[in-house]
């Protein structure tokens, strides 16, 4: 066989990419990985970006591991291979006034007796707020790993699998369909309200329903986007909460990559694509910037999708309708994310001591309102400005991994927003680090220790999401979690199978259904589609 011959081509040396070229090349395919940095991983990324101290280590991206399904996980046989997570703990918020709450997912007593000192009605309530979200989340979870219908087509096929879908959903009942619809429709603020009293539950909860959004809590949507990443069960498996992986979220990728070279796939990296080769309608290779061409009748695509539709492919050779919704797939973001090494780990007014306590090995949350997140985003939003107090999804993943940092050394990794959604276009160094330290200063209003223990830290803004990850818009999501963007809309209606309409090229980067967090599943889909064509055949 020739050398640039092959039977499936991989675009992008992601997780999605290494999780979607692990499978065809498990299948007997002969199959290569393109990555045009040098090297793989993605967004699921450890580095060593301090220059002065080359022995700490930061997860530069993404920072935090869930949904990924444990078949994914078995079949690729990822903890062989390196895949270690550790569940973290409690999320944690301290307040100015010198009290805290804390919500634990495996101790109710002490949940009760943390909220009930602002308000003992939310402490009451919460039991039963969160029996109605796992309620919700177990019939949507399985829906994460369903592949959308074709929803308004007439094909009987198209028809039957809609049906199903819907059937499926009989599960919720009427009042559940109302849930789900309220859902999917509300403002986090509003469906917060309707349950609590007390600005430090509704805080705490807020973040989630704004995670990676360009929209502010009182933003229609987000209460589905705070289901988003409260679904615990994807279908096959309880998979529990969030987690740190043991050598920060590059071992994630690392271990996915390992897998896939196990089985006979070839990752290049410092390969990029410069077009996608098409004929007569279907794809039949890839030709790279270098000049090379490779050929092959399957490519899955797993980078952005205005790059691969728009930059790749040549227009015409894309339906008018589909080149219209890429050309307006929204992808927005406002994120910022700070990586800070510590000598030694915040000293909360609220919980004194400076050794590991269990606040420490969760969220460290930085919202004290939903109002407060509102505020945020209307600085970036209407005012033009990076906010002046920022909200922080924080976590201190040294309290649980001991591979990323010197013993008595620690990372907090800072999941921030929002700046300009324009700060896109340029790197507003200065203005970064003034937004940094205001985070940094309201850090140490809550412990004093916080900022005279900072050993240095790393500022990456949506400019350099979109330079070197090619995240356009800096959006982490490779499209927002929107409405209009989610299941069989994304990112298109009629293209949301993880088809193209290019025949023999897939699509299985964030931008597609379940995407957004690391979880392989777009990945996984893309392969199982082409599979499902004939478009690849087992060898084994």
């Amino acid at each position: 066989m020739a050398s640039n011959v092959y039977d499936a081509i991989v675009i992008g040396g992601g997780h999605n990419g290494l999780t979607s070229g692990a499978y065809f090349a498990r299948e007997g395919a002969r199959t290569v990985v393109l990555e045009a940095r040098d090297k793989t991983g993605g967004a699921s990324d450890t580095s060593a970006p301090f220059a002065d101290h080359p022995e700490i280590n930061v997860t530069t991206y993404s920072y935090v591991m869930s949904l990924m399904p444990p078949t994914v996980i078995r079949e690729l046989k990822l903890k062989q291979f390196g895949y270690d997570v550790t569940p973290f703990g409690p999320y944690f918020q301290a307040f100015p006034d010198g009290r805290a709450i804390t919500v634990y997912a495996d101790d109710a007593a002490k949940s009760y007796e943390s909220i009930a000192q602002f308000s003992k009605k939310d402490a009451d309530t919460l039991p039963k707020w969160e029996a109605w979200m796992k309620g919700v989340a177990d019939v949507l979870g399985p829906l994460m790993i369903q592949v959308p219908p074709h929803v308004g087509s007439t094909k009987p096929g198209d028809l039957l699998e809609t049906v199903r879908t819907a059937w499926k959903m009989r599960k919720l009942g009427e009042r559940g369909v109302g849930d789900v619809t309220r859902l999917f429709s509300m403002s986090v603020t509003d469906l917060l309200d309707d349950w609590f009293e007390s600005d430090a539950i509704k805080g705490m909860l807020t973040v989630n329903g704004v995670i990676g959004t360009w929209a502010g809590p009182d933003e229609p949507g987000t209460a589905y986007v705070m289901l988003h990443h409260s679904i615990g069960d994807v279908g096959d498996g309880h998979l529990g909460s969030w987690g740190f992986q043991q050598g920060g979220m590059g071992a994630v990728s690392d271990s996915i990559r390992r897998s896939a070279e196990s089985f006979g796939c070839e990752i290049r990296t410092g390969a990029k694509v410069k077009k996608i080769l098409v004929r007569n309608g279907r794809t039949v290779g890839v030709a790279l910037e270098s000049g090379e061409e490779l050929r092959a009748p399957v490519v899955v695509t797993t980078i952005h999708p205005k790059i691969a539709f728009l930059d790749l492919l040549d227009r015409h050779e894309l339906p008018a309708d589909f080149v219209f919704d890429i050309e307006r797939w929204k992808t927005r973001s406002g994120v910022v994310k700070i990586n800070v090494a510590l000598s030694e780990l915040p000293e909360f007014v609220s919980r004194p001591g400076k050794g590991i306590q269990d606040h420490h090995t969760g969220s460290v949350e930085l919202c004290f309102s939903p109002q407060y997140a509102e505020r945020a985003f209307q600085d970036a939003h209407i005012d033009g400005k990076p906010a002046v107090a920022p909200f922080v999804d924080g976590t201190i993943p040294t309290t649980l991994d001991k591979k990323l940092a010197p013993e008595g050394v620690h990372i907090f990794s800072m999941f921030t927003q929002w700046v300009p959604k324009e700060w896109v276009k340029e790197p507003h160094r200065d203005e970064l680090d003034a937004y940094a330290k205001r985070i940094f200063d309201l850090y140490d209003e809550l412990a004093p220790n916080f900022k005279s223990s900072i050993i240095d830290y790393q500022v990456i803004g949506p400019y350099d999401m979109e330079q070197d990850l090619g995240l356009i818009g800096g959006n982490i999501f490779a499209g927002e979690l929107c409405v209009d963007q989610l299941f069989h809309m994304r990112p298109a209606p009629g293209y949301a199978d993880y088809r193209s309409p290019i025949k023999g090229l897939y699509h299985g980067s964030a931008a597609t259904h379940a995407g957004g967090g690391v979880n392989g599943i777009p990945g996984w889909q893309a392969f199982r589609q082409a599979k499902k064509d004939k478009a690849v055949t087992s060898k084994k």
